[in-house]
Order: C-alpha cells, then structure tokens, then sequence
C-alpha cells in the first residue's frame, strides 16, 4: 500500500469519527416533560418548567427526571445547558448510557465542586483521573456537552474539555444506590435546586 492510501484511508476515519454539525435532535421542547418522567427517588418533589427549562426542586435528598424514549448506547453526544438555583451540591448530574452499562457525569458533587465519572473501576469520580474541581455560581447557565464512543468518554464544560478518559478494558459502573432508577438517561439533584434547558444530542458520524 503506498504512502498516499494510508493517508487517504487515515483522513477518511477521521472524518468518520466527526459528528454531524447539523444532526442534533431536540430531547426537550421547552415546554412539556414530553418523554422525560419523574425519577422514582423516594421522597422527592416533582420536576416542573420554569421559564423554558426543567427545574430540580431540591429532594431529600435526589430529585430527577429519567428519559422514556429511545436513545443510543454509545457513538453519540449530547449537550445541555443547567444553573444551580440554590443549594450547594450537585445540581443537574447526568446518568448516560455506556454500551451494556452506565455511567454518571457528576456536576458538583461532594460539597459543590466536583466534577467527574462514576464509576470508573470501582471508583467514584471523586477517587478517580477523572476528577476536577469547577466553582458553579449560583443562578449562572452552564453548557455542558458528553461524548460517548466503544474506547472513550470526553466532557466540556462552557467548551473547556474536563473529562478525556480511556475506557478500553475498563468497567464502567454506577456507584451503588438510588442513582441506577435513573437510567437509561437522567438528571439528578442532590439537596439542590437545579435547572436544565436547550437538551439536544446527536449520532456520531
């Protein structure tokens, strides 16, 4: 094979792996839950639109909304934007699907400030590489968007990567608990109020 088809062939799987600018598709219509559903946390408040967005009441102490409809194992992004309204955990952490299993993007856990995956190995985000530290003011609308493939997780937060992490090999799990109603894609809150608006995702190319 000569040196100008290995190009070729590398230019081209790289393309492949490139989503569509144009293909994201509404998981939300800024005015009715639609497919999404009250989380079955015990002891939590109902979800509720406010001013184009889903709005966490805080519970006690999970409050969610999990997604009904169809949605992809892996080879997908989706992205979102979500505010602390009060409370000081995490406020709009999203459980996502993995190929056969799932996993969870804390936003602030741990007292309001970590970010990361659990669970990756047997660890929380807050004892893995994944972990980082974010200050969310309170009443100010982040953009978050996740990335799923078969070898890797990615997260950005405002556009800053936060979370690059190689899965191949590797178990990924949720963290025992309640967490697991919220799959197969979920929102959860922990003691705080959070809101979510602009839900979106897309098939990668």
């Amino acid at each position: 094979m000569t040196r100008l088809a290995v190009s070729l062939i590398v230019v081209a799987a790289a393309a492949l792996a490139q989503p569509n600018q144009d293909n994201w598709k509404p998981l939300f219509d800024g005015r009715t839950l639609g497919e999404w559903k009250k989380t079955a946390f015990a002891n939590s408040p109902a979800p509720r639109i406010e001013n184009d967005s889903i709005v966490l009441p805080a519970g006690n102490p999970l409050t969610g909304i999990t997604w009904t409809g169809a949605f992809p194992k892996s080879d997908y992004e989706i992205r979102f934007e979500a505010a602390r309204q009060k409370g000081g955990d995490f406020f709009a952490s999203l459980t996502f699907p993995v190929g056969d299993s799932f996993a969870t993007w804390v936003l602030g856990g741990w007292g309001g400030d970590i970010v990361g995956i659990s669970s990756i190995d047997g660890w929380d985000a807050s004892d893995n590489e994944t972990r980082s530290y974010a200050e969310f003011e309170t009443g100010r609308w982040y953009r978050f968007r996740l990335r799923v493939t078969a070898t890797r997780i990615t997260c950005w937060i405002d556009d800053q990567s936060v979370v690059n992490v190689d899965i191949s090999g590797r178990e990924v799990s949720l963290r025992p608990g309640e967490i697991k109603l919220s799959t197969p894609l979920g929102f959860a809150s922990y003691n705080t109020t959070g809101a979510i608006r602009k839900l979106e995702y897309r098939f990668l190319m």
